[in-house]
C-alpha cells in the first residue's frame, strides 16, 4: 500500500469511527426514550387491568420467542454474548449477529418485551445494536473490519446507555476483548468519548440512579462489606448458574425446553405475571425501586427475592432483553433487605454495596461493575468500599459458578473449532 493510500484509509477509518459513534449516541438515546415510554405504558395498564396480564404476558412471551426464532435467532437474549462471539470472527461483518436486520429486530423486540412487563433491560441490547451500527458504518466507508471495530461499538453502547464513559472502556477491557493493546485502546476511547458526548449534549449530565453521597466508616465497612459481599456474590452466581444451565445444559430435564421453546417461554411469562400481580413492583427494569433504595428509602422485604425470580424467568425464557438494570435492581433490593441488620448505618450505602456484590456475582466483571455503579450513582467517596465488595463477591461467585455468564452464553455464537480466531487489533 502506498503512503497516499494508507493516509486515505486512515482518514476513512477516523471518519467512520466518528460517524458510527455519533449514530450510536443518537440511537442509544432514542432507544432509552422508547424503552422508558414502554415501561410507563405497561405500568399504567397493569394498574388498571392487572389480571389481564396473566393472559397478555405469557402469550406475549410466546409470540416474541416464536418471532425471534423464525425471523432473527441471533437477536435472542441479552446481546452481549453475541458481541463477544462476533469479535472472534476474522470477518465480523459476515456474521448475522451484527446485521442491521438483527439490530433493528433486537430493538423492537426489547421494547415489546417491556410493553409486556418483562423484567429486562435495554443495556445489553444496546451493546449489540451499537456494535452492529459501528460495523455497518465502517463497511459503508470501505474500511477493513476487525474485532476492534466490534469491541469499540459495544463499548460506545455501554457509554451511551448509562452515560458512563469510563465504564465503557472498562467493559471493553474486561468483557469484550480477549487481547487489549494500544491501538485498540485508541479506537475504543475515541468511540466511547464521541458517543458519550452525544448523550451528554442531548440528555444532559444526568446520573442514572441519582447521587448517593452516604459513606461508611472503616469500622462499619469491616462489618457490613464481608457479609453483604458474600451473600450478594452467592445470589448473583446462583442466577448465572441457572441461566447457563437452561441455556447450555444437556441434562434430560431440559428436553421439553428444547422441544417446546415457545411453550416454555409462555410458562416463564406466567411466572413473571403472577409475581408482578402479587407485588406490583417487579415489572420492567426495576429502575425506580433501585433509585429509592440508593437514596436511602426502603422497599418491602419481598422486593429482592421477587425481582430475582421475575428476572430469572425473563432471562431463561429466550425473549430479547438485557439483565443489566434488573440485576442492579435486585442487588439494591438485597442491600435494602439486609440494611436493618446493621442498625444506625446509612441504608443507601448498604444498598449500594448490595448492588455491587450481586452485580459482580452475575456478570463476574468486578472492574466494570465498580466503575459503572460509581458513575451511575456519583458515589466516588465509596470507591474503596465498592472495590473491596467486588473482590470478595468475585471470589465467592467463582466458587459457586465457575463459568462467567456472558462468556458461557457466547459459546453458541463463536466460530467453529476449525475456524481461526480474529486478531482484535488487526487492520485497525
Amino acid at each position: 500500500m502506498t503512503r497516499s493510500a494508507a493516509l486515505a484509509q486512515t482518514f476513512r477509518r477516523r471518519v467512520a469511527t466518528l460517524t458510527g459513534a455519533i449514530l450510536i449516541g443518537l440511537v442509544a438515546l432514542a432507544f432509552a426514550y422508547m424503552a422508558d415510554a414502554a415501561q410507563r405504558a405497561f405500568a399504567g395498564f397493569a394498574v388498571s387491568f392487572s389480571w389481564t396480564t396473566l393472559f397478555l404476558t405469557p402469550c406475549g412471551f410466546a409470540a416474541l420467542v416464536w418471532l425471534t426464532r423464525r425471523c432473527a435467532p441471533d437477536a435472542r437474549g441479552s446481546g452481549i454474548p453475541q458481541v463477544i462471539g462476533a469479535a472472534q470472527f476474522h470477518q465480523p461483518e459476515l456474521s448475522p449477529m451484527l446485521s442491521l436486520k438483527t439490530a433493528a429486530f433486537k430493538l423492537v423486540m426489547t421494547i415489546a418485551g417491556l410493553l409486556l412487563g418483562a423484567s429486562s433491560g435495554r443495556e445489553g441490547p444496546t451493546v449489540q445494536i451499537s456494535a452492529a451500527l459501528m460495523t455497518a458504518v465502517h463497511r459503508l466507508f470501505g474500511v477493513p473490519l476487525s474485532a476492534a471495530v466490534v469491541i469499540a461499538g459495544g463499548a460506545a453502547g455501554v457509554s451511551a446507555a448509562f452515560n458512563t464513559p469510563l465504564a465503557g472502556i472498562a467493559f471493553a477491557v474486561e468483557e469484550l476483548a480477549s487481547a487489549y493493546e494500544q491501538r485498540l485502546t485508541l479506537l475504543v476511547m475515541a468511540a466511547v468519548m464521541i458517543a458519550g458526548l452525544v448523550s451528554l449534549g442531548l440528555a444532559g449530565d444526568y446520573v442514572y440512579f441519582g447521587a448517593q453521597h452516604e459513606t461508611l466508616s472503616i469500622q462499619s465497612g469491616l462489618l457490613v462489606i464481608p457479609i453483604v459481599a458474600v451473600i450478594g456474590g452467592i445470589g448473583g452466581a446462583l442466577f448465572s448458574r441457572v441461566v447457563l444451565f437452561v441455556a447450555t445444559g444437556t441434562a434430560k430435564i431440559l428436553g421439553p425446553v428444547r422441544r417446546h421453546p415457545v411453550l416454555f417461554a409462555a410458562s416463564c411469562g406466567v411466572i413473571v405475571a403472577i409475581i408482578g400481580i402479587a407485588t406490583g413492583s417487579t415489572w420492567g427494569t426495576g429502575y425506580e425501586p433501585a433509585r429509592t433504595l440508593i437514596e436511602g428509602a426502603s422497599q418491602p422485604i419481598w422486593f429482592a427475592p421477587s425481582k430475582f425470580l421475575a428476572t430469572l424467568a425473563t432471562a431463561i425464557s429466550g425473549i430479547p432483553g438485557g439483565i443489566f438494570a434488573p440485576s442492579l435492581s435486585v442487588g439494591a433490593g438485597l442491600g435494602g433487605l439486609l440494611a436493618p441488620l446493621f442498625g444506625g448505618m446509612p441504608p443507601g450505602a448498604i444498598a449500594l454495596i448490595g448492588m455491587t456484590a450481586y452485580f459482580v456475582g452475575v456478570v463476574r466483571a468486578p472492574l466494570t461493575s465498580v466503575i459503572i455503579i460509581m458513575e451511575m450513582t456519583d458515589s466516588h467517596a465509596m470507591l474503596l468500599a465498592l472495590f473491596a465488595t467486588a473482590l470478595i463477591a468475585e471470589g465467592v461467585a467463582a466458587i459457586v459458578c465457575k463459568e462467567r455468564l456472558y462468556h458461557g452464553l457466547s459459546k453458541s455464537f463463536r466460530p467453529k473449532a476449525d475456524e481461526n480466531r480474529a486478531d482484535p487489533v488487526a487492520k485497525t
